[in-house]
Order: C-alpha cells, then sequence, then structure tokens
C-alpha cells in the first residue's frame, strides 16, 4: 500500500472513531442524564461497575441509598449537607443528658449549632446564659423554663411537645424537666460555634469568685457560702416543680411580667400552607414577637409528597429530621447538584440560595424543622416565579410550549401534589 495511502486510511478511521464516540456521547446526553461523560448507574454497561467488593458496612451503607447509588442527575462535588446526633457523643450526668453538633463537627453550618437534650422529672439544667440567642423545641413530654430580662422582668412557664422557646443571648434562664417522664428538645443557636458544653454557669462563676467579694456583693456573711458547689452542676437531678401559679407568684416583682411571652406552640399553629402532599406551619417574629434571630417552620411531608422546588433568600437553612424517611436534592453552580437521604435525628444543611427540594422517601409522614438565623422566614417558588414570569420567555427558555407553562402551580403550593 502507498504510504500517503496508508496515513489517509488511517486518519479516515482515527476520525470515524472520533465521531462514533461523539455521536454515543451525544446520545447518552438526555433528559434526565445531562452530563458527559455520561454517569449514574443507568449508563453502567458493563454490570461489574456496580458492584462494591471491598469492606462494607451494611447497616451505614442501608442509610444512604442515593450515596451508594446516586441520580445520573447529581453532578460536581458540593460539601457533605448531612449530620446526625445519632453518632454525637452524649454526656450524661444524673438528671439527664445533652449531645451537640457544631461548626467544629460540621463544617458547613456556619450560621447554626444544635444541642439535643433530655431532662428527667426533676432534672435541672442549671442556672445560666449565652453568648448566642437559643431557639428550641420540644420533642418530647414537659419542661418548666425561666428567663430573667434586662428590664429585672422574671417569666415563668411551662412547655410541651410541639412549643419553642426563644431566649435572647445573655438572658439567663433555666430548664427543668416536669411531668411523670421530664422532657427531650432540640436547641438551636444563632452562632455555628456557640457550644452547650461552654457555657456561663452560676455555679462557676460563684465558686471562681473570692468569698469577701461574694459577702459584700449579697450583703450576708462569707461564710454562708461555705457549701457552694466547688464545680459546675450543668445538668443535675432536683425535686419535680410544684403548680406553676406557684413559681410565677413568687417570682412576680414590681416591674410585672415581660411583655411578650419567651414561649410558643409552633406545632398547634394552623397551617399557612395545607396541600395532598402535606402542611407547613411557620414561626417567626410576626407571630413569635421574641424570636429576633430565629424564623422556623414546621414541616410535614405525607407518603410520596414532595417539598417543592425553593431556595430561601435570606438565610442558611438548619434543618432537624423529627420523623419519617426522606431525600434532600440540592442545586448550586457549576452546576453542582446533590442528592443526600436523612432519618430521625439527622441534621440536614442547605446554604442560602442554594435550590432544593425534600422527598418522602418512606410510607409514613415526614416531619422536620426548617430553622433560619433571620428575623423572618422567606422562600422562593420555583414553580411559583416560572408561572409568574411572561411565557414566552420561559417558553424559549425551556423549549417547553406555552400551554405546558400554563399548568405550572401559581400559588407557591410549598408541598406538592397540590
Amino acid at each position: 500500500m502507498n504510504p500517503m495511502s496508508r496515513r489517509g486510511l488511517l486518519t479516515t478511521s482515527a476520525v470515524g472513531s472520533l465521531l462514533a464516540g461523539a455521536a454515543t456521547r451525544v446520545q447518552a446526553q438526555t433528559f434526565g442524564n445531562p452530563d458527559l461523560p455520561p454517569q449514574g448507574a443507568i449508563n453502567a454497561q458493563n454490570p461489574r461497575s456496580l458492584v462494591d467488593p471491598g469492606p462494607q458496612n451494611p447497616a451505614l451503607a442501608g442509610q444512604f441509598p442515593a450515596a451508594q447509588s446516586p441520580p445520573a442527575t447529581d453532578v460536581g462535588g458540593l460539601p457533605q449537607n448531612w449530620a446526625s446526633f445519632n453518632n454525637s457523643p452524649k454526656r450524661i450526668q444524673n438528671g439527664g443528658w445533652a449531645r451537640q453538633v457544631t461548626q467544629a463537627d460540621f463544617a458547613l453550618s456556619e450560621t447554626i449549632s444544635g444541642v439535643n437534650m433530655r431532662l428527667t422529672a426533676g432534672g435541672i439544667r442549671e442556672l445560666h446564659w449565652h453568648l448566642a440567642g437559643e431557639w428550641a423545641y420540644m420533642s418530647y413530654g414537659n419542661c418548666r423554663v425561666t428567663v430573667f430580662d434586662e428590664q429585672s422582668r422574671m417569666y415563668v412557664s411551662d412547655v410541651k411537645e410541639g412549643d419553642i422557646w426563644f431566649f435572647p443571648a445573655g438572658l439567663p434562664h433555666s430548664l427543668q424537666g416536669t411531668g411523670s417522664d421530664g422532657c427531650e428538645f432540640i436547641l438551636a443557636f444563632d452562632d455555628g460555634k456557640a457550644n452547650e458544653f461552654n457555657t456561663l454557669l452560676v455555679t462557676d462563676w460563684l465558686a471562681h469568685t473570692p468569698p469577701e467579694i461574694l459577702a459584700e456583693n449579697f450583703g450576708i456573711p462569707a461564710d454562708s457560702f461555705s457549701k457552694i458547689p466547688l464545680q459546675n452542676r450543668w445538668i443535675f437531678q432536683g425535686r419535680v416543680p410544684g403548680d406553676l401559679t406557684l413559681d410565677q407568684a413568687a417570682v412576680r416583682g414590681p416591674n410585672g411580667a415581660p411583655p411578650y411571652p419567651f414561649t410558643f406552640t409552633l406545632a398547634g399553629l394552623k397551617p399557612v400552607k395545607q396541600t395532598k402532599g402535606g402542611e407547613v406551619r411557620i414561626a417567626d417574629s410576626t407571630n413569635f414577637t421574641m424570636s429576633k434571630s430565629i424564623a422556623a417552620a414546621l414541616v410535614t411531608i405525607h407518603p410520596g409528597g414532595l417539598r417543592e422546588m425553593h431556595w430561601h433568600p435570606n438565610a442558611d437553612e438548619w434543618q432537624y429530621w423529627l420523623k419519617g424517611k426522606g431525600r434532600l436534592g440540592v442545586f448550586d453552580t457549576g452546576p453542582n447538584a446533590k442528592t443526600t437521604d436523612f432519618n430521625p435525628g439527622d441534621i440536614g444543611y442547605v446554604k442560602r440560595n442554594h435550590g432544593h427540594y425534600i422527598k418522602n422517601t418512606g410510607n409514613t409522614d415526614l416531619q422536620m424543622l426548617e430553622v433560619f438565623r433571620s428575623d423572618h422566614f422567606a422562600d422562593i417558588s420555583l414553580s411559583d416565579w416560572l408561572a409568574h414570569t411572561p411565557p414566552e420567555m420561559v417558553a424559549q427558555t425551556l423549549n417547553v410550549d406555552v400551554a405546558t407553562i400554563a399548568r405550572f402551580p401559581k400559588n407557591k403550593p410549598a408541598m406538592m401534589p397540590e
């Protein structure tokens, strides 16, 4: 064969192979599978591509099916948006326990740190205050709270499952389990670095103040303080408190009670949205006046339901998963898209303006908290935005006909189906 002819044939063959490969790649770039090179189990022609022959932890892997086989639409490398109280060590004392997830454990969580606490009946979280504001949701039982404001006004109240409280930074307070079995609750501090194990405790301060200063400050002999604890108590077993009205009467002062309550019933609110897919209840400064730096939503998604595609323009979203099973899909520039599975006791986090959805993947109601470092709740619905944009522009952008666009939900449903 002529060398030139042979070279031409090789060139032609190489070009043909490239074209064939390109055609294969183009064919793989389809709806539901947009990226090249194609990825996801759906594109693995060799079945051995799906096998993981290495060491396994089936109990853990089984909690994260989306990580074992991500949707073909996932792309890029978003930071880990999952954490959990389930694997956070408990600090246990006589009277209860607590465990926490701060930014030190969960790098993405810049604006909120979380604590899960249990108090027995009579168990006391000792008198203390924080550098950050404290928001809480009661997940079990009954609790008595006290909080003292800068106008020398004391607030004492009992809270139950589904109630919340908010204590602004610097206001001293206490918590005590009541009823037959005490309580359990979730705390969210408006600072990702806030640490429940490093709070300002009254026992610490008194133990580390010279006795003569204590005597002068309180106007009593120094030996009156000879039996104070020399180490902080943090959580300890106390006596179950008596009738609420007796405590309220005992602390009533000349300045009266604070003008607004520090507690609020979230679960008892009428939903702001209720559809076939679920319902949403919202507590922020518009209806819970004291909560100036934390806004929250209690979201219930029925089996098969979807928390619609949306984003929050004013704050990052810290999530606590109370009941059921679900899947969170998050979208960012890049493009980057990531799908993660969640279970009760888990914590999710979505950065401000990142698009996301939540799908109930179980056969029972999914219930979760959305918590924001903001004085108000705000979200933007994808379908609502597109339905209120000139139809021709949306049609040309998405290559979808105007008649189809007219069927998009226009009323910000929050939960689908409507």
